[in-house]
């Protein structure tokens, strides 16, 4: 009978965002293990839904499922909680040996407080505990890989989809080769790393530039190479392996390096177009307030959670107070603790003054001055309907809708999970075909729901952690090769 270990640690580290991820934000998300990860993520499209279903179809392994932690995307992992999740996993890992495989559930773009290639230190880590065992691991697309990494697996896989809507699936692929270096298989990894840092804007996998790189990939899929794909990295990452790369596993050493930089290459012949500019908020939201009848989303990618945002810039929520657009305007999201509390305390229907946004840090803008209505109070509990991430169990905290005048309602929420899908709006009475605008902290994911909702999207340059003026960010660990290519 199989036996192997899972666990997981999928966190994206913004190295500019003023607030650490500390333990408190990973257990507010996931902090699980044991068939408790099984069973919460049953029938999900996350890694753990997607191992739940490959297990399903094969009666005769069995899998420990080692501690599995995940949180939004944010500033840099506290030490404290990378030290928690890393001694557990060991210990798991050595208490249960021996091991037929072991499969990790990775990011490929966590930072710490004090390690800025986390994943390639848990790797090495994890190697050194199992030694030979077959050891592979899935990653998000936005993964600064370490060339290093292709040494210390046995193989790998990578969501093929911007938005992610493939976590499952990626899940299952790496199990598959997983399957396969248990049986004997050996594949040769490769990734071929390039000197620069892009922007995610024009990632998208439906269409653009990295559309076509996709396609490559896949074409470049067959015969002796098992796995192709690109890696777009996540440029707010601060980190020696910062950047796009491509990443290939085949029966040959050379076919693997071959394909590999193939991808890689791909990315490089059309980096001009992944560069991109946007409009001020003013410009922005007049073009938003322009556009054809019918649902309008206005975005703030500066302050996005999946990017590391904190929820908490205040420069859109400003433009739309001053501005007051004579339209259904709803402002998602704010988090900010205090201010549900405040409106919690003042009762459903009640009006209070409130200091929305600027609260965790006031570098991107002073706090915004409002008289609002408490329109809803919810306890801030859903479960996906979209694509990304579907099923799976999603908890806010207690929330509040505020009503800033006759046509403004914000939403503002005790945790920091993003607006990206269908339920967050439901569960806060949000009817969505009576907006006309939507104003959201949020980027491309957002567009795995919406895009089809939306009459037209309008991203806005706005001040915050993940701003589009990179080469103003104070990097300490990007090479300087890939530094003087940030835009």
């Amino acid at each position: 009978m199989p036996r192997i270990a899972v666990a997981r640690l999928w966190f994206e580290g913004n190295s500019f965002t003023p607030v650490p991820t500390g333990l408190a934000e990973f257990h507010a998300r996931e902090w699980v293990a044991g068939p408790e990860a099984l069973a919460r993520y049953a029938g999900t499209a996350t890694e753990l839904g997607g191992l739940g279903a490959f297990l399903a179809g094969r009666p005769g392994w069995r899998a420990e499922v080692l501690r599995c932690a995940a949180a939004q995307p944010g500033g840099k992992m506290t030490a404290e909680a990378y030290d928690a999740w890393i001694a557990e996993v060991l210990a798991g890992l050595r208490a249960g040996a021996p091991w037929d495989g072991v499969y990790l559930s990775l990011h490929g773009a966590c930072v710490t407080e004090d390690d800025a290639e986390a994943d390639l230190t848990t790797l090495r880590r994890v190697r050194a505990a199992i030694g030979a065992v077959p050891l592979v691991a899935s990653f998000d697309f936005h993964g600064n890989m370490a060339e290093e990494m292709a040494t210390l697996l046995d193989g790998a896989s990578v969501y093929r989809t911007y938005p992610h809507v493939d976590m499952d699936a990626t899940a299952t692929r790496a199990l598959a080769l997983l399957e396969g270096a248990m049986a004997g298989q050996r594949l040769h990894g490769a990734i071929a790393k390039r000197p620069f840092v892009l922007h995610s804007f024009q990632m998208r996998s439906a269409e653009g530039p990295m559309a076509e790189v996709w396609a490559e990939a896949a074409r470049l899929q067959s015969g002796a190479v098992a796995e192709a794909a690109p890696f777009g990295g996540f440029a707010w990452g601060d980190s020696p392996h910062a950047g796009p790369c491509g990443m290939a596993w085949a029966t040959e050493p050379a076919a693997a390096r071959d394909a590999a930089e193939a991808v890689a290459a791909a990315i490089e012949a059309r980096r001009a177009r992944f560069v991109v500019s946007l409009p001020a908020p003013a410009e922005a939201l007049a073009r938003a307030l322009a556009a054809p009848p019918g649902l309008v989303a206005l975005l703030d990618p500066a302050d996005n959670p999946l990017s590391g945002g904190v929820a908490d810039t205040p420069a859109l929520l400003r433009l739309l107070v001053e501005a007051a657009p004579p339209v259904p305007t709803v402002f998602a999201f704010l988090h900010d603790a205090a201010a549900v509390a405040r409106a919690r305390a003042a009762g459903q229907g009640a009006s209070a003054c409130f200091a929305l946004g600027g609260r965790t840090t006031d570098t991107f803008g002073p706090p915004v001055e409002v008289t609002a209505a408490v329109e809803r109070l919810t306890e801030g509990r859903f479960a996906n309907t979209g694509p990304m991430e579907r099923g799976a169990p999603v908890d806010l905290g207690p929330t509040a809708v505020l009503r800033v005048g006759e046509w403004l309602r914000v939403i503002v929420t005790s945790r920091k999970e993003a607006a990206v899908d269908p339920a967050f709006f439901e569960l806060h009475g949000i009817d969505l075909g009576a907006t006309r605008l939507l104003a959201n902290k949020a980027k491309n994911h957002f567009r795995a729901a919406f895009a089809g909702r939306c009459a037209a999207i309008v991203e806005c340059d706005c001040p915050g952690p993940a701003a589009l003026a990179l080469g103003t960010l104070p990097f300490r660990f990007v090479p300087a090769a890939a530094r003087t290519g940030i835009a």
